[in-house]
């Protein structure tokens, strides 16, 4: 199955604008990337101090055969996002109201019950299927297709299955760690599952949005806008050279609680 044009045009775009980011920070960025934040550390001799520094840095380690070309993608995402995505946000924030910005979210959000429907049920999870199913009816009609989120308040949770997730449910192994362009952290397992939901997502085209995507490509910087403006996390925020190892661990971590749960 060919991949669909929104889905080819984002691989385009990121292979071009790394190539340029390659050109135009050349002069301004660590040959390696990044990867050797320890050169510049001492550490205490005391014995018992040496031994918890080790663990610690030992607790971070994760499989991560790609770490140099994923530090130059890090890298160029904390870039991206301070000069580019943040002041977007800023912009949408400013000149849009609050309720209009929830109303948004939540559209959005309700779009994304298919997939979770559909790997609830690949993972036989009877009750968040039944869930999310309910959920996807009342926000449909009660929520005027979404735009509102009735079925929180009347007290259907909203879960979040991803096929990352099944794939991981059923024994499948995450693979190399992964830092992708603009999306940020992944691996080789959850990357796959991106492009079998976001087919999933092409292919039903629950309320025509898919569809009108393609026609109207606002509509799909309008979801990309609205998914940075709601993710919390900021590069450089932690302002630690360990940085790049602290959000591998955590995305690695949270990836295994969610396949557990």
């Amino acid at each position: 199955m060919s991949k669909p044009p929104l889905l080819r045009r984002y691989w385009a775009a990121s292979a071009l604008l790394l190539a340029l980011s390659q050109q135009s920070w050349a002069q301004t960025i660590d040959a390696d990337g990044f990867k050797n934040p320890l050169q510049q550390l001492e550490f205490n001799s005391a014995q018992t101090q040496h031994e918890f520094e080790r663990a610690t840095l030992e607790a971070l380690n994760i499989s991560d055969p790609l770490e140099q070309w994923n530090r130059r993608v890090y890298h160029f995402n904390y870039r991206f996002d301070q000069w580019v995505f943040l002041p977007i946000v800023k912009g949408y924030t400013k000149v849009t109201p609050h309720f209009l910005r929830t109303g948004v979210s939540s559209f959005f959000s309700h779009l994304g019950e298919i997939p979770t429907l559909a790997n609830s049920v690949l993972q036989l999870k009877g009750h968040r299927a039944m869930e999310t199913t309910a959920r996807i009816l009342f926000n449909t009609i009660f929520g005027i297709g979404g735009i509102w989120d009735p079925a929180s308040k009347m007290g259907l949770a909203k879960n979040n299955e991803d096929f990352g997730q099944t794939l991981g449910y059923y024994g499948v192994p995450s693979g190399p760690y992964l830092m992708l362009p603009l999306l940020g952290p992944s691996n080789v397992r959850d990357t796959s599952g991106i492009v079998a939901d976001y087919t999933l997502d092409f292919t039903v085209n629950w309320l025509n949005v898919a569809k009108e995507s393609e026609r109207h490509p606002e509509i799909f910087v309008l979801k990309i806008v609205d998914q940075r403006y709601i993710t919390k996390l900021r590069y450089g925020e932690m302002n630690s050279p360990f940085e790049y190892e602290k959000i591998r661990y955590a995305y690695t971590k949270s990836r295994e609680l969610k396949i557990a749960e």
